[in-house]
């Protein structure tokens, strides 16, 4: 379960700040999407399945073998329920900057795109200007007014070291520099 070790004035007000997004009424000129991605894993049958007969279902095996991995990205629109999908081979700037063009194509109309992100260090400004050039990224980038989601602060050394802070296990942006 992910847990806030300790709660700082910064924490209040980002959170804040979201809260206040999301409850500002629709505005379909003003969007607001939360994006976040995970890694999946692609699996194979280990053996064929065997195929229907009369009188008989499919039959497949439940062993499987390992394809790799791949990154799935979540643009969910909370006001109105949409949600698109866009699947990468990883997570890099260039994914990033994908998945947002794809969501700027989705709301062409809008004005202004208000954007809720995590803090992973590539929903920034600079992967798209990285990813597509100057021009474009910058062109791309205006479009959304991003927010990230409050960081929490870790409470000691320990919970630096460990990665309480993510409640993911891994090290806190202070230690891996």
């Amino acid at each position: 379960m992910w847990c806030v070790p300790e709660i700082d004035q910064e924490f209040v007000v980002r959170m804040e700040d979201v809260l206040r997004l999301h409850a500002r009424p629709y505005r379909a000129s003003e969007p607001v999407v939360c994006l976040d991605e995970r890694p999946v894993q692609l699996l194979d049958p280990a053996r064929p399945s065997v195929p229907m007969k009369t009188g008989r279902v499919r039959r497949s095996d439940y062993e499987y073998v390992r394809a790799g991995t791949a990154n799935i990205f979540c643009i969910v629109e909370p006001k109105t329920g949409r949600r698109l999908t866009y699947a990468s081979a990883n997570r890099t700037e260039k994914a990033f900057a994908h998945a947002l063009y794809r969501v700027a194509r989705r709301y062409a109309a809008a004005r202004r795109i208000h954007m809720v992100v995590d803090n992973l260090n590539t929903h920034a400004k600079k992967s798209l200007t990285d990813a597509l050039g100057s021009a474009l990224g910058l062109r791309l980038w205006r479009r959304f007014k991003s927010m990230s989601s409050p960081r929490p602060v870790p409470t000691s050394v320990e919970d630096r070291a460990t990665g309480a802070d993510s409640g993911r296990g891994q090290l806190s942006a202070e230690i891996r520099g």
